[in-house]
């Protein structure tokens, strides 16, 4: 059974950092899982904020682009997500994600594994 266990975030001051982290079990990230983090504020449809490829590319979006830094631990076989220089835009619930093959790595409806979510929150 897959579980993708969530820890870290909480509230920030606006500049502040933040650092989430996804233990992973079930599934081994060197069988070359492709892994992401998204979020999804309030009233807001989920959108991908970071993934790794099984080459180890990591891409972003736009609006996290130069302050986040997606990273993974194979030993470990844990994901991270180093938030810096965090705005109110940035509050949302944080999910981590994991499968293999696909083609768009920042699409939620790529993904089968999910983990259960942790709150960020950056206050003005």
């Amino acid at each position: 059974q897959v579980r993708l266990v969530q820890s870290g975030g909480g509230s920030v001051d606006s500049g502040g950092s933040l650092r989430l982290s996804c233990v992973a079990s079930g599934l081994t990230f060197r069988d070359g899982y492709q892994l992401a983090w998204f979020r999804q504020a309030l009233g807001k449809e989920r959108e991908g904020v970071a993934a790794i490829d099984t080459d180890g590319t990591a891409i972003y979006s736009e609006s996290v682009k130069g302050r986040f830094t997606i990273s993974q631990d194979k030993d470990k076989n844990t994901l991270y997500l180093q938030m810096n220089n965090l705005t109110p835009e940035d509050t949302a619930m944080y999910y981590c994600a994991a499968d293999f093959g696909l083609a768009r790595l920042l699409w939620p409806d790529e993904y089968n594994y999910w983990g259960q979510g942790t709150q960020v929150t950056v206050l003005s």
